[in-house]
């Protein structure tokens, strides 16, 4: 139980405060439909004792009015035990997917490294859900069970304390195997829960490549590779079916037993006149309605091994920090140069960068060129502070880059990558993007990335693009991409791999667009096509982390010899 304690306490008690009245309503609820159940028990003596037995009209015409009460008691007060506990808990795990979700976003971009989208999915959605069954159903459910167990053992003892004491005299025993089976369904929940993020991650790798799996024909592998996943989640599911389904005939057992032994003994002391037929029956009825609250109770803690190990895995979620937490209070200004002084940047135990040094002035264009791994990304990173160097200073306009406040930094910086995001929604709202819509700005952008003539012909800026720029092709994505990046008017501007995937018009239109919005901004280029970067000023060509040459074009078709031999290949991959 301490499990639940602390679930408890972290998901549930922060907020109880804002829903007190909903919880003395449901706490009501519960009594009154406890009162309800235990108070049907004892009707069972006067309705055998006074009407069969010693045929009293009087009780005949009351007693029946006294049954459609407490059932009526009983469904009203399950009724609104259900409905505002069902209230609280829908709200609360309203309050946990958003809080959820505020902590993720706050990550690095190291975290969704290490953790599939599918997985991230599953928790925010399948494991979040098991929080509203402990809050809607799990936790009123045991209470009203509770309640009515001791209602019912109330009407038991008060019936006959002998026959109470025989009948109940091995529930203790159950206790053992209970805890035995509890730990157990917990494990397999934990596992159960991992195997339904491992599909959800399965299906989501699947929809987001389905292009790459027709292409290949890969249909079939993939189907084969989801079923061997699907069968591991069966078997980890009959698995906890069969464990917790050994806690009813266990409790049918005993309860048999306990109740054999009542009516023997019982039934003798009817036959002796030690006992009222009534009271043998209403000590009966309350008896046999005891186990079923007593079921539920086993139940519902084996349940909760579910929802704990689920709420184990949000929390682990909620209690991951960012690890980019310096930052200061400047804004950035002009953006007139950047500097990298030796700069050195560590992955683990992998160094990418090492002992780096560049600067880059307001209407220069730096191109960065090199081996895949050279480096060039870990630059870029390092400029959007997705990661801190590990070495050396990063200074723009003389200021180190923690000493500038996030959100300022990262607004003052727009980044172009070879993989665009097209929402399925209209041009201006892709444009404007997590942004105020303002038309006039998303024509001025589009104009300035030269995609205002396809929009044009799309129908304008209010014409819809579908999921994945699906009706666009390459080139008018990246253009629309560009077009994103400038409605901010940011500062610094940085191309990674913009180009590579496009036909020569269309990368012709984006040079364009580079030349034309580069005169008054910090530009970065990282590119593997000459076409692309034999406009910039100066060029970096980067080998194992290191810069083994940075100088104008023409200099370094002279005097660098790596240099001359990307061109090389650069030549051959545009041929």
């Amino acid at each position: 139980m301490n499990d639940l304690k602390v679930v408890f306490r972290r998901l549930v008690l922060p907020y109880w405060k804002d829903y007190i009245p909903y919880f003395a309503l449901a706490i009501f609820g519960t009594v009154l439909s406890a009162a309800g159940a235990s108070a049907s028990a004892y009707l069972v003596k006067p309705v055998l004792d006074k009407i069969f037995i010693a045929k009293d009209v009087q009780a005949l015409h009351l007693l029946p009015y006294a049954i459609i009460l407490v059932y009526a008691m009983k469904g009203v007060g399950k009724y609104i035990q259900v409905y505002y506990s069902a209230l609280i808990g829908q709200d609360i795990i309203r309050r946990v997917r958003n809080r959820m979700l505020k902590t993720l976003l706050s990550l690095d971009l190291s975290f969704f490294h290490r953790f599939r989208s599918g997985e991230l999915i599953s928790r925010n959605i399948n494991d979040v859900e098991q929080i509203r069954e402990i809050v809607s159903t799990l936790l009123p459910e045991l209470g009203r069970q509770t309640l009515i167990t001791f209602g019912l053992l109330g009407v038991v003892i008060y019936q006959s304390p002998k026959l109470a004491f025989i009948a109940l005299v091995g529930l203790p025993l159950v206790v053992l195997p209970l805890r035995i089976i509890a730990k157990k369904l917990k494990k397999l929940s934990h596992r159960s829960q991992e195997k339904t993020s491992d599909i959800t991650a399965r299906l989501s790798e699947i929809f987001h490549n389905i292009e790459v799996i027709k292409a290949r024909n890969a249909e079939e592998f993939e189907h084969e590779k989801f079923a061997k996943e699907n069968m591991e989640y069966f078997r980890l599911n009959m698995k906890t079916v069969k464990t917790s389904q050994l806690t009813d005939p266990l409790m049918e057992t005993i309860g048999a037993a306990g109740a054999a032994l009542v009516i023997v003994v019982g039934g003798h002391q009817v036959i002796n006149d030690q006992m009222t037929v009534g009271s043998f029956f209403s000590f009966l009825t309350a008896l046999f309605m005891l186990y079923t609250p007593i079921k539920r109770i086993t139940s519902i803690y084996n349940q909760l091994q579910n929802a704990v190990a689920a709420s184990e895995r949000i929390l682990f979620l909620l209690d991951q920090k960012p690890s980019i937490t310096a930052q200061g209070d400047s804004k950035v200004g002009e953006a007139d140069e950047l500097v990298f002084d030796r700069v050195s940047l560590k992955y683990d135990d992998k160094e990418a960068l090492k002992a780096i040094s560049f600067r880059v002035k307001k209407g220069e264009k730096l191109a960065l060129v090199g081996d895949s791994g050279g480096g060039k990304s870990s630059i870029v990173n390092l400029i959007v502070r997705f990661f801190d160097p590990t070495g050396g200073e990063i200074r723009l306009d003389g200021i180190p880059l923690q000493n500038y406040d996030l959100a300022s930094l990262r607004e003052a910086i727009s980044i172009v990558t070879q993989r665009v995001y097209i929402f399925n929604d209209t041009v201006a709202a892709n444009v404007a993007y997590g942004k105020t819509i303002d038309e006039e700005r998303v024509i001025r952008a589009l104009k300035e990335a030269n995609a205002w003539e396809f929009v044009q012909q799309l129908g304008g800026i209010h014409a819809p693009l579908n999921e994945h720029g699906a009706n666009l092709s390459g080139g008018q994505r990246q253009r629309i991409a560009i077009a994103r990046a400038l409605y901010t008017d940011p500062r610094i501007v940085i191309f990674d791999e913009a180009t590579s995937a496009l036909d020569t018009q269309s990368e012709r239109r984006i040079v364009e667009a580079v030349e034309r919005i580069s005169k008054e901004r910090i530009t970065i280029i990282i590119a593997h096509r000459l076409s692309t970067v034999e406009h910039a000023d100066r060029i970096a060509v980067l080998k194992e982390g290191r810069i083994l040459c940075l100088d104008r074009p023409e200099v370094l078709k002279k005097e660098c010899a790596e240099y001359r031999k990307l061109t090389g290949e650069m030549q051959g991959d545009e041929h």
